[in-house]
């Protein structure tokens, strides 16, 4: 039997503020993480629409929240209603976790070192000199661009169905490593000269699981294969890539670690990984 804590009046309150948000896994994962750490604490899942939001944030100071993860499509608007914003988060331009000191809101990103962090242990790769290709230049491909460079990614190609935006990331994280910004159009003059390529976009994602990020003949037997989503687990691009002799990466470790991560911001304690890990699998194979 699962050891369960009642809730009472000293329960630290967590949650995630999102738009839709009934499909996520992290009140799942962060409530079993909780209760493996034997912490008085609980986390739900609000769902917030954007209207809402300067409203939503201004409660976690009201109501005493420790602390709330963000997800789509809050992570960049969000910022302009926090106290401080950590320097990682405000070079990627996007917040996905806010620690409340006593009514002081900070915001941080776990994405890209939770992405870093698992892609690291699941593959082994070294990334310093690697050059990359990134599919997508929304908030996801901000976070995970910036710890790539920041790993010291030889260069890092960003690729994107509006090529301005790519071309926008490419300055932002020019900063750190060599960028270039292409449009998906694009990707077959550069994708021979990269070892690692990653989706950050949502094609294949569920239910558009067909979705592909680009074609896939274009891929190689020499490179890494990674796909951000983790719903379903193998993706349509991932299970191509394999075909044509490429290794693979899922996006759940990431997802497990951004989580990790903020669950290490906010309790000052080692996340319970492992237990993390395996609650998740079991409601993704329900």
């Amino acid at each position: 039997m699962e050891k369960s804590r009642a809730i009472d009046s000293h329960t630290i309150l967590y949650g995630v503020f999102g738009d839709p948000i009934r499909h996520s896994r992290s009140p799942i994962m962060l409530n079993r993480a909780f209760q493996e750490a034997d912490l008085n604490a609980v986390y739900a899942a609000f769902h917030v629409r954007p209207e809402e939001l300067g409203d939503a944030v201004r409660g976690i100071r009201a109501l005493g929240y420790r602390g709330i993860n963000v997800t789509i499509p809050h992570k960049v608007e969000v910022m302009q209603y926090l106290d401080e914003i950590d320097e990682g988060a405000r070079i990627v331009g996007a917040v996905n976790t806010i620690v409340n000191d006593a009514g002081k809101l900070t915001g941080y990103n776990t994405d890209g070192i939770g992405y870093v962090r698992s892609l690291k242990e699941e593959t082994g790769i070294e990334l310093k000199g690697k050059n990359v290709l990134v599919l997508g230049a929304g908030g996801a491909a901000r976070g995970v661009a910036y710890a790539l460079a920041k790993e010291g990614a030889g260069c890092i190609y960003i690729a994107n169905r509006t090529k301005e935006r790519a071309l926008e990331l490419a300055e932002t994280i020019g900063t750190y490593t060599k960028t270039v910004g292409l449009g998906l159009d694009e990707v077959a003059d550069v994708v021979d000269h990269v070892q690692f390529v990653l989706n950050t976009t949502s094609a294949g994602m569920h239910p558009h699981t067909e979705e592909l990020p680009m074609p896939v003949e274009l891929l190689r037997k020499h490179h890494l294969v990674s796909d951000l989503i983790y719903n379903p687990r193998i993706t349509r691009f991932l299970r191509e890539a394999e075909a044509v002799g490429a290794r693979i990466h899922g996006g759940l470790g990431m997802f497990i670690y951004q989580g990790a991560y903020a669950f290490e911001y906010w309790t000052g304690t080692p996340a319970p990984v492992e237990a993390m890990r395996r609650v998740v699998e079991q409601s993704l194979a329900e």
